[in-house]
């Protein structure tokens, strides 16, 4: 099936479903390099200009400092075929479809705030490129899956391709048991993209990888013949095609599985390049929220890195607690930055410092690709053994070891003393 069928008037009938703001911006990617989309429309306006309408603002944080100088991503002009205004709904005035190749992005929306906020602004970016988004309260309530699923039933039934950004979950796998579609097209939900060919390669259940290893629970036993299903389906056969869309190194490829590339080109032509600081900006990450490492070694981690590198700014993952990062506020005296969309459109617009810190995460994958060009160095702190809590996976520190050991044009630093 062509990618392009839909400029023809019959639609591709292509159906994505997201749950995080890096999902969707990796879906995006994906359009962009399959040309569903409208000829290049031009960067995206300069900065000062005011907010997209119709985003969610985030929530306030009053324990934190105020965020940093970021500009907001400026508003755009709905574009449809006729260069008139699209409606909301992302319909085109004349009741016709969007334009952009028969791309539905479905948004499964999660109930955190703070990834509330940032889908609301890449779901207007989205619109802006010409494709239809549906926002499903996916999770309002005990009933609301039954009536999610209930709705994307006949949609899921005649679409020919469906993208999604997190085969471990759940509500996608359920998802996959209606499908009957021949594409199946995998996009990054970083690194647990890695974990995901691995285990399909190697014909495991999948499992997300900093989940503690043993026997499984109720809800597991309950979930495993749909989890079974799923990894099925995502295997390639005569009667479908499976795609995994990724900037991450891909070592073990399941057989018939075709691997594409994601260099962000989408984000380079839309975005930047960005002003450049002279100082050296850190990524937080949710290893703490996710009871993978000890919430005092990463907070003397963080305050040793800082003192060593001149850093000022702290760029918060969005799902770090508010008590942890007053914390860091407070200790390490470092400004907290919460940014309302994924930090590869925020570091590609700028202001950005000339070195990023982070310890192993996406975006020690992602960010090289976003500011290839602009002479930011990103700077990686492996996870030091000792920090790690009782609960962590066994699997968890060789995974974040080769997270650091694959990543592409970073520098690897010492590892942290906390003596």
């Amino acid at each position: 099936m062509s990618p392009r069928a839909g400029r023809t008037g019959h639609p591709c009938r292509t159906l994505a479903f997201v749950e995080s703001p890096v999902q969707l911006l990796n879906v995006l990617e994906w359009a962009h390099l399959h040309g569903l989309r409208d000829p290049d429309p031009g960067p995206v306006g300069g900065a000062g200009a005011d907010p997209l309408p119709g985003a969610d603002p985030l929530p306030p944080v009053d324990l934190l400092p105020p965020a940093g100088p970021l500009p907001s991503v400026p508003a755009q002009m709905r574009r449809t075929p006729a260069g008139g205004t699209a409606r909301a709904d992302g319909e085109s005035p004349d009741g016709g479809a969007s334009p952009g190749g028969g791309l539905t992005v479905v948004v499964l929306s999660p109930t955190d705030p703070m990834t509330r906020g940032q889908l609301r602004r890449m779901a207007d970016l989205a619109r802006d490129e010409g494709y239809r988004v549906r926002w499903e309260e996916a999770r309002g309530g005990p009933t609301a899956p039954f009536a999610t699923i209930g709705g994307l039933a006949g949609l899921l039934r005649r679409a020919e391709r469906v993208v999604m950004g997190d085969p471990f979950s759940r509500y996608v796998q359920l998802l996959l048991t209606i499908t009957r579609a021949r594409d199946l097209v995998v996009v990054d939900d970083g690194t647990a993209t890695m974990e995901f060919v691995a285990q399909l390669a190697r014909g495991e259940r999948l499992v997300r990888w900093h989940r503690k290893g043993g026997r499984l629970g109720p809800r597991d036993l309950l979930f495993a013949p749909v989890s079974s299903s799923a990894r099925r389906r995502l295997t390639p056969s005569a009667r479908r095609r499976v795609e995994v869309f990724s900037s991450m190194p891909v070592h073990e490829t399941p057989e018939g599985v075709t691997v594409t590339a994601n260099d962000f080109s989408w984000t380079r032509a839309r975005f930047g390049p960005p002003r450049i600081t002279k100082g050296a900006d850190m990524v937080g990450t949710s290893l703490v929220e996710t009871g993978v490492v000890d919430g005092d070694s990463y907070l003397a981690a963080v305050h040793t890195l800082a003192r060593t590198h001149g850093t000022t700014r702290y760029f918060a993952h969005r799902r770090e607690s508010t008590e942890k990062l007053h914390r860091l506020a407070t200790e390490t005296g470092l400004e907290i930055v919460r940014p309302d969309l994924p930090l590869e459109l925020i570091a590609r617009r700028g202001p950005i410092g000339r070195t990023i810190l982070s310890f192993p995460s996406t975006v020690v994958h992602t960010l090289p690709l976003a500011l290839a060009g602009t002479g930011v160095r990103v700077a990686v702190c492996d996870i030091d053994p000792t920090w790690l809590t009782e609960n962590a996976s066994p699997r968890a520190q060789g995974f974040l070891s080769g997270v650091t050991g694959t990543a592409r044009d970073v520098h690897r630093l010492t590892s942290v003393s906390l003596a």
